[in-house]
């Protein structure tokens, strides 16, 4: 299992130059809509076909689900992917972040959170980054994407190969003081209980909101903080995908030291019915989750 995960993330690391050069010329919307609902951009499209090929072929994985198709790929053997091929592709035309996740489930999906092997995240900001959370540990990755230049290469005069991943930071951990908060959702369809919550957070943190779950999810591992797409006064299910989203960013939070919740628990806790359910998701230091729960059932 393990050379299996390893290959993923080998896999992730080289394909994400290509995801992240194939943005250029794919910011229109296409005819379809994706499972959620939602318009899907040529980039979305782009990324979901690339990873499908590239993830299926490693010897051990089985089964590919993504956040733009209905149903699951599968042969029946095998560990199983979950995967969001362009978290926050809306960005691509005002050119913010966005990245791609990846949950790796010893299960069939849909699946628990606890059935998490592996937990991935790729981020495409100035440089390309990778995140990843296996056996409890979460480690920070620089991709080599033709940009990105890790000192120790160049001073060797050797060009490095894009999709080459090294080691940035080996058992990352949130900061114990927070810093930073970022939080989804129109204002006005936020609960009450929410609200207050968040009224007391905006005298305490900093605002860093932009758009996309991974980019914000990052700032809060990077300084410490909180990032929340809340249960909606229209919606108490929230936005983001349990299975593509909540849970692989919780893996990565909690073996970060940190903690996730719907609101009542762990978003690791939490049975899926469907493979496109939806969640509320709260994501950072353990003491603000803490207060956060507090706060919401104070609310009830």
């Amino acid at each position: 299992m393990s050379d299996t995960v390893e290959a993923v993330l080998d896999t992730l690391a080289e394909t994400a130059p290509e995801i992240r050069g194939g943005l250029v010329g794919r910011r229109e919307y296409q005819d379809g809509e994706n499972p959620s609902g939602e318009t899907q951009l040529a980039a979305d499209v782009h990324a979901d076909r690339l990873l499908e090929e590239r993830l299926l072929a490693i010897d051990g994985i089985g089964s590919y689900a993504s956040e733009e198709r209905d149903e699951v790929i599968e042969d029946g053997s095998g560990l199983a992917v979950a995967v969001d091929p362009l978290d926050g592709s809306s960005n691509i035309k005002p050119n913010n972040s966005m990245g791609t996740i990846v949950g790796v489930y010893d299960a069939p999906l849909p699946a628990s959170g606890h059935d998490l092997v592996a937990a991935v995240y790729t981020l495409y900001g100035p440089i390309t980054t990778m995140m990843a959370a296996v056996d409890g540990e979460t480690t920070e990755y620089v991709i080599e994407d033709g940009e990105a230049r890790s000192a120790s290469d160049s001073s060797s005069g050797q060009r490095p190969r894009d999709g080459e991943r090294h080691v940035a930071t080996e058992g990352v951990e949130l900061p114990e003081e927070p810093t930073v908060y970022g939080f989804g959702g129109r204002v006005p369809d936020w609960t009450p209980a929410f609200t207050d919550y968040a009224r007391e957070i905006e005298g305490e943190l900093k605002l860093r909101y932009g758009g996309a779950m991974i980019g914000d999810v990052n700032q809060v591992l990077t300084y410490g903080g909180i990032f929340a797409y809340p249960a909606l006064e229209s919606n108490p299910d929230g936005k983001l995908r349990l299975q593509f989203e909540a849970n692989p960013m919780a893996a990565i939070v909690e073996a970060a030291g940190g903690a996730s919740s719907d609101g009542e628990r762990s978003l690791l806790d939490v049975e899926p019915d469907d493979l496109h359910d939806r969640v509320p998701v709260y994501l950072g230091n353990r003491d603000l989750i803490d207060r956060l729960e507090d706060a919401l059932a104070d609310g009830e």
